[in-house]
């Protein structure tokens, strides 16, 4: 019967990674493995056809020699039990297998010993706006293990020692036999007498139970540097729990939460804010107070502006975290109408306003009147709206 596709039998295509090829493996391998499924002639063969193609299409050259000639190409492809051969000292991905369902592999998994590094932690810090601009300094309480003083980590009884285990004889592994479609497998577990350590406490710290460590509250110094922002992460070296036989402290990992501003929306460096001024500053120009992280500055604003005009202060942004300088600040100008008046301000504006002639609605030149004929569009040069507002505004202060 001709051979499938390998790329079929796994699921995958063509152009599948090393990455996809290993996931579709696995996948396939724990759901037919004869120990899942004892007795199961199919499921034996689909595993072992699986175990072919990832064989072939996980060794470039065989793949390429494959993809070029199929599976009439030199020397032909898979054999060897149905496992191609282990080819490559990798057994074709077959530790990973055992691993699963064993515990360890071909090698017999050692379980790690000796000193081991402690686990790092995450502390989330919210801090004020102004406080990631220009940097601060922040006291919390962090919960966490810390070695037993008492015992120096050991965990024993200050005076006495650990002994070493008498059932895997200070391996931290014991040792079993099971019988596979394959044979006779010699697999490794973790000691249950002792944990994996090797060692056995008699009589353990009364301080810490035993464990080597015991958990705290304890008060940490945090330095946030300037230009931090909502995503930033620092690391604290060595904060973290103590490690394992020795082995260092984890680190300490804390993430910025930065909390909005009134005034201020921050884009990485730079600074952005709107600016109301009223309908006399639009018209006329004025050098208006603008706020800025470091205190107000004034902004000269032309005469005739509109609301959406953006005008730029350069380095008045955000200090860069990494010293490359520092943003910019954009003011968006928006200009507001008052919404009650001083019975002056209204006598201001209604002579102003007698000034403006009365604004004619735009007309197409293709709109005719109501007999049917073609109205004629007439032309003037008109000032603006701001210009004629300056003007009026200009004489109403002359004749004071």
């Amino acid at each position: 019967m001709a051979k499938r596709d390998y790329y079929e039998v796994l699921g995958v295509e063509k152009t599948a990674t090393d990455d996809e090829l290993k996931k579709a493996y696995r996948k396939l391998a724990r759901q037919y493995h004869p120990d899942v499924n004892p007795g199961n002639a199919e499921a034996e063969e689909k595993f072992k056809e699986i175990n072919e193609a990832y064989e072939t299409l996980s060794d470039s050259g065989k793949r390429e020699q494959y993809d070029r000639f199929g599976h009439d190409g030199p020397g032909g492809f898979g054999g060897a039990g149905g496992f191609g051969g282990f080819g490559g000292g990798d057994f074709g991905g077959m530790n990973d297998i055992f691993d699963m369902f064993f515990g360890g592999g071909f090698g017999g998994g050692q379980q790690q010993r000796g000193p081991r590094k402690g686990a790092d932690l995450r502390y989330d810090l919210t801090i004020d706006f102004e406080e990631a601009v220009f940097g601060t300094e922040k006291t919390v309480t962090l919960p966490k293990w810390e070695s037993c003083d008492t015992c120096k980590g050991t965990g024993a009884k200050p005076g006495t020692s650990a002994t070493t285990c008498s059932r895997c004889n200070g391996s931290g592994q014991v040792y079993t036999v099971q019988k596979t479609p394959f044979g006779q497998m010699q697999t490794a577990k973790v000691c249950p007498e002792c944990g994996g350590t090797g060692q056995v406490i008699k009589d353990p710290c009364t301080e810490c139970n035993g464990k080597g460590k015991k958990r705290i509250n304890k008060k940490l110094e945090i330095k946030v540097p300037a230009g931090v922002d909502t995503g930033s992460r620092l690391r604290m070296s060595g904060e973290g729990d103590p490690g394992e036989q020795g082995g260092p402290n984890g680190d300490l990992y804390i993430y910025i939460n930065v909390r909005p501003h009134a005034i201020f929306v921050r884009d990485e460096d730079d600074i952005y804010m709107e600016q109301e001024i009223n309908i006399a500053q639009a018209a006329l120009g004025a050098d208006v107070l603008v706020e800025t992280l470091e205190g107000k500055v004034t902004l000269t604003i032309p005469a005739g502006v509109q609301t959406g005009a953006k005008f730029r202060m350069k380095g008045k942004g955000v200090k860069n975290i990494k010293g490359y300088g520092k943003g910019d600040q954009y003011v968006t100008i928006r200009v507001v109408t008052p919404k009650s008046l001083t019975a002056e301000q209204r006598d201001l504006l209604e002579k102003l306003n007698a000034t403006f002639k009365a604004v004619e609605p735009k007309k197409d030149d293709n709109s005719r009147s109501s007999d049917g004929k073609k109205k004629e569009e007439k032309s003037e040069n008109k000032k603006s709206f701001f210009g004629k507002m300056k003007d009026a505004v200009d004489d109403f202060f002359d004749e004071e």
